[in-house]
């Protein structure tokens, strides 16, 4: 797909839009060199720093065996946020796993949930 003279590469992720916008970051997974592999999880962005960083909040279930009860869980995983992504804070989001852009982040927000 082509863009305004810009290659466009899909990551291959179902239930996933390819942003409209154009950028020229590298650790962009549709603009640059950055490949998304691993898991992919949902979750709310709770942070949006200018430097392109974030924190994404998610929630979950876990199981105790001991008492046989479910328990609520959340975890903060510091993401990468693309400018061609257009997301602010609230808004639920899906994130891929990467290589390691910094000593904390390793996740790459792909677009945000309809």
């Amino acid at each position: 797909m082509v863009s305004k003279g810009k290659l466009v590469k899909d990551p291959g992720i179902p239930n996933v839009k390819i942003p409209e916008k154009t950028c020229d970051d590298d650790n962009c997974p549709y603009h640059g060199s950055l490949r998304v592999r691993g898991i992919i999880l949902e979750g709310t962005l709770i942070k949006y720093r200018g430097s392109k960083s974030g924190i994404v909040e998610r929630q979950y279930l876990y199981y105790d065996s001991k008492y046989k009860r479910y328990e609520r869980r959340r975890s903060r995983i510091h993401v990468h946020i693309p400018p061609c992504v257009d997301v602010k804070e609230g808004d639920k989001v899906i994130i891929g796993e990467c290589r390691p852009i910094s000593k904390s982040i390793s996740f790459v927000v792909l677009s945000k949930v309809t």
